[in-house]
Order: structure tokens, then sequence, then C-alpha cells
């Protein structure tokens, strides 16, 4: 049985070339979306980002969560898994309803709102090279090797390792590790991580199992009352956050 892969992203080994960007865009075929990199986003035509902090730099990508919220809100079984590790998306069974988009706990789906026939979008972790036993593009292409591939067990090692040998260098946490019940892509930096504008405070239960399990303790009526309002405050809030996405990228369209 072959060992789950994975990326180890060290922010402070990250100079902002950009090659991960560039090499994302040429193995997917993504439409150029910006003349200046540090300054694009997430979208249908771009999988990754390199957002610059002051002097630090962050890779911004679908974080290959152990326990998909994705694929457990998909009702048609569009997102899964991977033996690899990654979170992959069937284009075939998606019927377009974008509750993963609402789901993500790290908001990373984006919607090719401006096709006639849309997909849900995001990095694979380059499953087809994967699973001919190469490494991702992003991380063949770095220069300095911020970014790294290899087997989860290795870079969870690998990342500890880092820590305690250089305390002084990192914020001692693993980003990913535990985040909504952990992930496939870990991620080191030298300051918290919301400083990096990496999504706080996040359950480190999987969401899948914590609201499977909150559903199980919870009366019925109760239960159907507390979710349905607390969905509706959740799935309003994204579907804001998304109507923004869109107005973004059309705005974007038009200056080009």
């Amino acid at each position: 049985m072959s060992k789950q892969k994975g990326l180890l992203y060290d922010s402070t080994m990250c100079v902002g070339c950009g090659e991960c960007y560039n090499a994302c865009k040429k193995q997917n075929k993504l439409k150029d979306t910006n003349s200046d990199f540090l300054k694009d986003h997430l979208s249908a035509d771009t999988y990754t980002v390199v957002e610059q902090h002051g002097d630090l730099y962050a890779r911004k990508m679908c974080m290959h969560c152990t326990k998909p919220t994705c694929a457990s809100v998909c009702p048609v079984g569009a997102f899964e898994k991977s033996k690899e590790g990654a979170v992959i998306y069937d284009a075939e069974k998606c019927i377009g309803c974008r509750y993963c988009m609402q789901a993500c706990p790290h908001q990373i789906p984006r919607y090719e709102w401006s096709s006639t026939n849309p997909r849900v979008r995001k990095c694979i972790m380059c499953h087809d090279r994967v699973a001919k036993g190469l490494p991702s593009a992003c991380s063949e292409a770095c220069p300095t090797g911020a970014t790294k591939f290899g087997d989860m067990d290795e870079l969870i090692a690998e990342a500890r390792q880092r820590l305690k040998d250089s305390p002084d260098t990192y914020y001692q946490h693993i980003y990913g590790l535990e985040e909504a019940g952990g992930g496939n892509v870990l991620v080191l930096a030298s300051v918290p991580f919301e400083k990096l504008g990496y999504t706080p405070n996040l359950p480190k239960e999987a969401l899948p199992e914590l609201t499977g399990r909150v559903m199980e303790k919870i009366p019925t009526i109760v239960a159907a009352g507390g979710v349905f309002l607390g969905s509706m405050h959740w799935l309003t809030k994204r579907k804001n956050q998304i109507a923004r996405e869109k107005r973004d990228e059309q705005l974007k369209r038009n200056e080009h």
C-alpha cells in the first residue's frame, strides 16, 4: 500500500520568487490572471498564490484535509480523498451547488462564474503526477526548498525537527497538522499564522466528525433548529464572501 504524500511549506525559506505559482499555471494549463503574481488571488484560473506580508511571504492553496468537509457536504460525491493524499474533484459528477465553497474551513474552492459549463476549481496536488511517482510541480520548481514534497510521516517528522532545532526561527506550531482535523499540507512560519493570512482558531477535530457528534447528542428538534440557525449564519457569511469574490473577478476581467 502506498504511503500518503503531502507538502511542507516553510515560509522562512520562501523568497517570493513565484516559481511555484508559474509551475502550477503551466501544469494545470491555467490562464494568466495578473501581471504581478504577488497581487493575484485564488480563482478558477489560479490554484495557488504567494502573498506578501511585509518582508514575509505565504503560499495559499488547498490544504487537502484528512477528512475533507467539501467531500462530506457534496451531495453527489464530486470530491474524494485519494489514496495518495490529495482531495480530488470529478467535474462530471458536479451539479454546481457550491456547497463545497461554503463549507471549506480554509475558504479555498473557487467557481468558474463566467463559464457556460462552470466547474469548481482548486489545487489537486498534481494528482496525475503523484500517481506516477512524480513530485508536485510546485515543489519541483521551488529553487530554495521552501515547498517540499514527500511522504507525510517524513514531512511531519521534519517539521517537528525544524521547530526543535531552531526555536528562535520558528513560531512553535505546525499549521495544517491539526487544524480542522489536519491535512496533507503543512506550513511553518516565523510569526503567528494569522499574521500571514491563514485562517485562525479552527477546531482540531475534522468538521464532518464534529457535526456528526453534535447531532447525536442533541434532541432532534433542538438540533434541527440549532443546526439550521448556525448553518444559516455560516452560509450567509460565506455567500456574501463568494459574491464579493465574484465581483472582484469580474472587475479584474474588465481591467484586462
